[in-house]
């Protein structure tokens, strides 16, 4: 009996917020309308236009990203090429492989959606065996390693899978989360609630770092990881 009565006050309370968030958000939008009723042929008009080119202004830089190769993730052929890459762009994801690296394969898949998914930022790839002196200025030792990019420094680094859940079932989702904890994406989640199946098992401990330049500066890792 004693049950019941707790579960009748349960749904009531429940029922009660419910109401009042509905309250709420009615209340918004019908002060949202008023100001519209409000508002003559002029002002309307100008709202429109103001709209129509912040639109416009969107569309136009997004041209510009995929002009500059946003918008998927690809391979880059040399050190040079990666030097121009990063200046041309403000925000740069570039992952370290190696062919002979199971795990490389796995971050590609992530990476390649991600890439069509935030035009913002250049997604890319070069081969570690291939850059031996960029590898060196950066300190790469773990494979794979996401150098992350902002402005032509280096602002952080996704060493290996340990920031991941230390996982190779990590979701896109979780990477994502990551790059957005970097501020190297647009990212429209929650930061403080990673999307980890449990935060507790997993961890949140970062490799974040103070911002470098790309050139002659170094930082520490692990040893490499197959």
């Amino acid at each position: 009996m004693a049950a019941d009565t707790s579960v009748e006050i349960l749904q009531k309370v429940l029922e009660n917020e419910i109401l009042q968030t509905t309250k709420v958000v009615e209340e918004h939008l019908d002060a949202e309308l008023q100001k519209l009723d409000q508002m003559d042929e002029d002002e309307l008009e100008c709202l429109k236009q103001r709209r129509l080119e912040a639109l416009k202004k969107a569309q136009q830089q997004k041209q510009e990203w995929l002009s500059k190769g946003h918008g998927e993730y690809r391979e880059i052929p040399s050190e040079r090429d990666f030097f121009q890459e990063v200046k041309e762009s403000k925000n740069v994801v570039c992952h370290f492989y190696r062919d002979t690296t199971f795990r490389c394969q796995i971050m590609d898949r992530h990476l390649t959606v991600l890439a069509k998914k935030h035009v913002e930022t250049k997604f890319l790839k070069l081969n570690a065996e291939k850059s031996p002196f960029l590898c060196e200025r950066l300190r790469i030792k773990v494979i794979p390693t996401l150098a992350l990019v902002k402005d032509g420094k280096t602002q952080d680094y996704v060493v290996g899978f340990t920031d991941l859940g230390n996982t190779d079932d990590f979701t896109t989702e979780t990477l994502e989360w990551r790059l957005g904890c970097a501020d190297i994406i647009n990212y429209s989640g929650n930061l403080m609630d990673p999307p980890f199946q449990s935060q507790k098992k997993f961890g949140t401990s970062f490799t974040k770092l103070d911002k470098k330049t790309i050139r002659g500066k170094k930082y520490d890792s692990d040893s490499d990881d197959d």
